[in-house]
């Protein structure tokens, strides 16, 4: 398959993780102790995007804390539902003042342009990219952690993600933690796969930190937003 489709399926995430492991066989020494990683997919929608705005900055265990109640609260996740909930309802579920902010922000363009979301789903990678970061609150990490799991991406590449790096820094033996140039350079030979190359990645650290494998869930624990 010399020309995968842009979006995965498990059936394509198969055949790109065969293909990498035989392109690099530290990818391969990772599914062999952790198993083949899962597509981990989210649902598509405004729902995921904020809940990935939450995750900006904060360790998994936090953003999960604070989005399990910001979740019941916004039931159902409307632009509506978010502008009815002050920035200070926001505050006291756990949201910094800045992403209370960028919540208003995108619930008051999704208000006014309902389709944005479908609009990006149907785009090429780099066209939505750039219309997600239009949005407040959307930087790079944010964007590419939507295509990824969201829009289930083949070769979107979070480089600013934390867990990425220390990951990276430590399979490929790097000296440091590498910038979002060397990330650009380490996640160029792995195109047109590197949203399968970053689930390898964050397998290998879910090793490295003693996190479960179990059902092979793939962190996003901190961003450079």
């Amino acid at each position: 398959m010399s020309f995968p489709p842009a979006i995965l399926t498990d059936e394509v995430l198969r055949e790109a993780v065969a293909q990498l492991g035989r392109r690099e066989p530290r990818f391969a020494s990772v599914v062999d102790r952790h198993g083949s990683p899962s597509l981990r997919a989210m649902p598509q929608g405004l729902g995921s995007l904020l809940q990935i705005v939450t995750e900006q900055f904060l360790s998994l265990q936090a953003a999960h804390a604070i989005w399990v109640r910001v979740q019941s609260r916004l039931k159902p996740c409307t632009p509506d539902k978010i502008l009815a909930c002050s920035q200070d309802d926001f505050l006291r579920l756990g949201l910094s003042q800045a992403k209370a902010r960028h919540f208003h922000g995108i619930a008051t363009v999704l208000r006014e342009q309902p389709g944005f979301l479908e609009t990006v789903a149907g785009l090429e990678d780099e066209a939505a990219r750039k219309m997600l970061l239009m949005l407040p609150g959307v930087g790079p990490w944010t964007a590419e952690v939507y295509l990824l799991s969201a829009l289930l991406r083949a070769d979107a590449w979070p480089a600013g993600d934390l867990a990425l790096r220390a990951s990276a820094a430590d399979l490929f033996g790097l000296g440091g933690l590498p910038g979002l140039r060397d990330m650009a350079r380490i996640g160029g030979p792995f195109a047109p796969w590197r949203a399968v190359a970053a689930r390898l990645l964050w397998a290998h650290y879910r090793g490295l930190k003693g996190l479960a494998q179990a059902g092979q869930p793939v962190p996003a624990p901190s961003s450079q937003d």
